[in-house]
């Protein structure tokens, strides 16, 4: 790269100011920003009108600090994923999706076990008498996988494999519409020791924070549903597991199992799914990709396209599309709190930090958004406003 006559190499040092988009050469000393007394004061009016909570985004304890510090009244969405990903970490999770029977993935689901544990344990820490929302796992297997020649035979070579029946493996494990394919909570029916294991650290996890005087507040969510039967299913699976831990624990824990709506038909059927689920969170992106049939990854030049034409002024999916999203989610809504007054209600997509999405939520007298951690001060004005706009008292 070349500017102003000097040219730049890869790990030569530049420094971005995000606010101005200004790049200088070199590397720049930075500080953490500070909060100033106006914004103290600004975000305390706030919080004084606005009826929702505001919930963060959070995987690991750092995440979940920095969103407390910027006012968070706890975790609404942990992405167990995210957690695999580390080199350290990932190598056993291979092993996991590589196994050919239940035995073997049970063993490589033991060696993950601490480790996931640990990072609960962090979260319960940082918050501290706050609900903390963690989903299980999401994504398909594929994508812990390598796909070019040289790394899948590396891995082969770790996992004492032959290359060829690694390659086998991920070749099965592709799929060719894999946001509608084997994820989400078909995966844990699939193979319900992920979702033992995952339990285990939760509750686990939750346990050792209780004794150490933390009080703790775990909120277990199956992603993907879209027939209750699968949410019953799964609550087959982690409640008796949760249940004879605590009991042989001797902790007063308490706990809930609830479900990430994200289907249209999951949201259309939400008086059934109401009656296995303590809570619904919304997950407003692939909800909103589903019900519009619009992949976000993918939509760019579809979207070109449409705002040459006059088809659409602006990208459908930056915020909750009132009209038709917006409609499922009225009717989930309903028709839920009618099977379950005491229902816990909540988004955890990125439209939580938007605010004409969140005066939505204000509308729907939804319990609590959640965003990410530095979208949190948003969030908090924009649930203001919304609160003085269409208060629920009236």
């Amino acid at each position: 790269m070349k500017a102003d006559g000097r040219e730049f190499k890869t790990g030569d040092w530049i420094s971005l100011d995000g606010s101005t988009g200004t790049v200088y050469a070199g590397q720049i000393a930075t500080k953490e920003a500070e909060q100033s007394d106006d914004f103290v004061t600004v975000m305390e009016w706030a919080d004084e009108f606005r009826e929702m909570d505001v919930r963060a985004n959070a995987d690991t304890g750092h995440d979940a600090q920095v969103a407390l510090d910027l006012g968070a009244q706890g975790i609404g969405l942990t992405r167990t994923e995210h957690m695999f990903f580390d080199p350290e970490r990932i190598f056993s999770f291979r092993k996991m999706i590589v196994a050919r029977d239940e035995e073997t993935r049970r063993k490589a689901l033991d060696a993950i076990l601490p480790d996931q544990k640990q990072d609960f344990l962090d979260l319960f820490r940082v918050m501290d008498g706050h609900p903390v929302v963690i989903r299980l796992l999401d994504p398909p297997l594929h994508e812990f996988l390598p796909q070019e020649e040289d790394d899948i035979r590396e891995l082969a070579d770790s996992l004492e494999l032959e290359f060829e029946e690694l390659k086998s493996i991920i070749s099965s494990l592709h799929e060719l519409n894999p946001m509608l394919g084997h994820r989400g909570c078909r995966l844990a029916i699939s193979y319900p020791e992920i979702a033992e294991m995952q339990t285990k650290a939760i509750i686990g996890a939750a346990i050792e924070a209780a004794k150490e005087g933390v009080h703790v507040i775990p909120e277990i969510m199956v992603p993907l549903i879209s027939d209750v039967k699968e949410l019953e299913y799964l609550n087959g699976i982690i409640k008796p597991v949760a249940d004879k831990m605590i009991a042989e624990s001797g902790v007063q824990l308490s706990y809930m199992v609830g479900t990430m709506l994200e289907i249209p038909r999951a949201a259309m059927t939400s008086d059934e799914i109401a009656l296995a689920a303590d809570f619904f969170s919304f997950g407003t992106n692939d909800l909103t990709q589903m019900g519009y049939g619009l992949s976000r990854d993918d939509a760019g030049p579809i979207l070109d396209t449409y705002y040459e034409k006059g088809i659409f002024e602006a990208d459908p999916t930056a915020h909750i599309d009132r009209n038709g999203i917006g409609r499922l989610m009225r009717i989930s809504v309903e028709d839920g709190r009618k099977a379950r007054p005491d229902l816990e209600l909540g988004i955890c997509g990125e439209h939580g930090g938007d605010p004409y999405s969140v005066e939505f939520c204000q509308l729907l007298k939804l319990d609590y958004v959640s965003c990410s951690p530095y979208r949190v001060p948003i969030a908090r004005l924009a649930a203001a406003q919304a609160a003085l706009r269409y208060p629920r008292n009236k």
